[in-house]
């Protein structure tokens, strides 16, 4: 065994390093095997130790989703269908009666807004350039530029982070030597691909490892898996992840799986992938909550919201779910089950701009007057300059409910103001101006709102109304087709065609 110098209190420095890591201190864990191995370079226990804290410290879990990149997104080379059905891809989700654009919200790209913010739930994936560069609310804010980048910058910070310089030269590694280790090898990749960011090195010693265990190791075949779908090569990453389910069934292999399956836009082989997950560990929490999202992102909403209940029955304290849970009961009329919910987060010590406003609406449409102006209060107290405007938005729809005209107004100009891109706002805007006989005002209004948010159908209704009421039929059949080609349930864009056909049969 490797000498080792002793604490002052007698305390032997590996054992203090290791509990410094039990105790999620990974950067003094890491200070303290530095000093070990600044005594003995050699010292295996320590090297493995500080590989460990060092990854720990800047490690993103590989089961969980991402952001797709602007790169990941215009340079893949994977075919998708261009007219799915609907259902069976996220860019054309199910519209039942729950999930219609009617009751729920939807985002620039047809996909309903959850209730819980999520990477990848406010957006599908985009089939322009001009899609791919707007984002879910902005239209000019910067996107994502590549998802592989953000692994870059971590790694480099954490990197620099520590006084001794480099910790492992990559280049100078013999992976055939640390793929005869287990435990070294494991740790190394690890570091790899979270720390140095090299994932092409990690995926040599993963192939390497696989070798030498004969092919019989699960773990290192789901490694490889990951490092084959951060290289965007999904089929062969496939490949591995389902061998490595036949070898040993795995929630890590299975959620690995999965994300492959959403990467390809297919989602119902995710759903057969967390279904045969659940049927070897039944209700796993995460299995169900991923479960969950693939079906709000295919707007079935009723195998949702049953898999976000069957989550609560196992772990009652989950805030994704409860959250998901308020918000269909905010949208199918129950606002005060809603209430209840989202009191329930209050109470767990969740606390932000966006709880407080949806208790501000629960309250509102629960007939709760007296906390519905003080949740909104509180709300804008804690909001952002990203969350400024939504909630400014609700505060005149009740402000409207109240009879303050005025104060309506005002709220839906601050809305405007923290986010022109607005449309939703802008809309409302323009409806005010129009009772106001400001015709010119409002079509300005709803122009912009058009410009500012092409998947909404209020506004080219409200143009196509207007356009009605002043005699220009071929503007008004415009703007009504415009409407029903986003929402083609929407009845009075449908009474606009129905009395402009009426009238073109009489002349």
């Amino acid at each position: 065994m490797a000498h080792r110098p002793k604490h002052k209190g007698g305390v032997d420095p590996l054992w203090r390093a290791q509990m410094l890591f039990r105790q999620r201190k990974f950067q003094l864990c890491a200070d303290a095997c530095s000093k070990l191995l600044a005594h003995n370079p050699y010292d295996k226990a320590a090297w493995y130790l500080k590989t460990r804290a060092l990854t720990e410290d800047v490690r993103i879990s590989e089961i969980e989703l991402e952001e797709e990149g602007l790169a990941e997104v215009l340079l893949d080379d994977n075919q998708v269908a261009a007219l799915p059905k609907p259902g069976t891809s996220f860019s054309r989700p199910l519209t039942d009666s729950r999930s219609s654009r009617g009751t729920r919200p939807v985002s620039k790209s047809g996909r309903l807004q959850s209730g819980y913010a999520r990477p990848g739930t406010q957006g599908a994936r985009p089939s322009t350039m001009e899609g791919a560069m707007r984002t879910a609310r902005s239209a000019t804010s910067r996107p994502v530029t590549s998802a592989s980048g953000r692994f870059v910058r971590l790694g480099t910070a954490s990197m620099l982070s520590g006084d001794d310089g480099l910790f492992i030269d990559v280049s100078k590694l013999d992976f055939q030597k640390y793929s005869r280790r287990p435990a070294l090898a494991r740790a190394l990749c690890l570091y790899l691909l979270h720390v140095v960011n090299d994932t092409v090195k990690a995926a040599e010693l993963a192939a390497q490892a696989t070798q030498v265990a004969q092919f019989k190791d699960w773990w290192w075949k789901a490694i490889l898996g990951y490092c084959y779908h951060r290289l965007g090569m999904l089929r062969d990453a496939e490949k591995q992840l389902k061998s490595s389910l036949k070898e040993q069934p795995t929630i890590f292999a299975t959620m690995l799986l999965a994300k492959v399956y959403i990467r390809l836009d297919q989602p119902q082989n995710a759903v057969e992938c967390y279904q045969q997950g659940l049927d070897q560990f039944p209700n796993e929490t995460i299995l169900l909550a991923a479960l969950a999202r693939v079906y709000e992102g295919v707007g079935n909403v009723s195998g949702s919201v049953s898999k976000y209940q069957q989550l609560l029955l196992s772990d009652s304290t989950n805030v994704e779910a409860i959250a998901s849970l308020a918000a269909d009961r905010f949208y199918n009329d129950q606002p005060e089950f809603s209430l209840i919910l989202y009191r329930r987060l209050l109470q767990m010590g969740v606390q932000c701009a966006e709880l407080y406003n949806n208790l501000g609406l629960a309250c509102f449409q629960a007939q709760q007057y007296d906390l519905c102006m003080n949740c909104f209060e509180r709300a804008l107290g804690l909001a952002e300059d990203d969350t400024q405007s939504d909630v400014w938005y609700n505060l005149s729809h009740v402000a409207l409910f109240l009879g303050n005209i005025t104060l309506a107004r005002q709220s839906l100009v601050l809305a405007v103001t923290c986010d022109p891109t607005n449309g939703e706002a802008l809309n409302n805007l323009g409806v005010l101006e129009e009772r106001l006989d400001n015709a010119g005002e409002a079509r300005g209004r709803y122009m912009a709102a058009v410009n500012a948010s092409e998947h909404i159908h209020e506004p080219h209704y409200n143009l196509a109304l207007q356009a009605y009421s002043e005699g220009d039929l071929q503007a008004a059949f415009q703007e009504s087709t415009k409407a029903l080609a986003l929402f083609e349930s929407h009845i009075p864009s449908q009474e606009i065609l129905r009395l402009i056909r009426s009238e073109l049969e009489q002349l």
